[in-house]
């Protein structure tokens, strides 16, 4: 599962450098097409054009099972579903490290398929918009982010300063069109 988590932070990476994100609410779904310029088949690296003309190499690992089927001119279409809360629970409790992931690869003959991981955290509420609705957490490593929460209820009886356990989820979608 280490291999895919690191294909996920390294392509979410590329996409949203690729777009210039700037956002700090997180929550959104982000989409970029990307065009394939060349393939070293002996390294298994894929350099992809962006609607800029910026290039960046790619590392296809052995989970990427189709990789031969890739062309040079296929358009890959990546589409980043940022992370959204899903629960906030209070607790006493230290840091909880877990996290799930699962793949789903697309059938069919191009390479393709979905990346969703969950994480479990215990945070520090820093504030809390009802509106959005949306909470800006502080982690154990120091760094502030604000999520989107999926239901607005799971705000209700939290204040700034609560430490709670949150769970959020991420996937990244990627998709290959032939080129014609």
């Amino acid at each position: 599962m280490k291999t895919w988590s690191t294909a996920v932070v390294g392509i979410t990476l590329l996409l949203v450098a690729s777009l210039g994100a700037q956002s700090k609410t997180m929550g959104a779904t982000v989409t970029e097409t990307f065009t394939i310029e060349a393939i070293d088949h002996s390294a298994r690296v894929v350099t992809l054009k962006d609607k800029n003309g910026a290039l960046s190499d790619v590392v296809c690992g052995p989970e990427v099972q189709r990789f031969d089927a890739l062309k040079v001119g296929d358009k890959v279409t990546m589409r980043y579903y940022e992370s959204l809360v899903s629960a906030i629970k209070a607790t006493n409790a230290p840091p909880k490290p877990p996290m799930q992931a699962a793949v789903t690869r697309t059938p069919g003959n191009k390479p393709g398929g979905t990346i969703s991981q969950q994480f479990t955290a215990t945070v520090t509420i820093v504030a809390i918009d009802p509106k959005v609705p949306s909470v800006t957490i502080k982690g154990s490593d120091g760094r502030t982010l604000s999520f989107k929460v999926e239901d607005k209820k799971n705000l209700e009886g939290f204040k700034a300063g609560d430490t709670v356990e949150i769970t959020y989820t991420q996937a990244l979608a990627i998709s290959v069109t032939p080129a014609k």
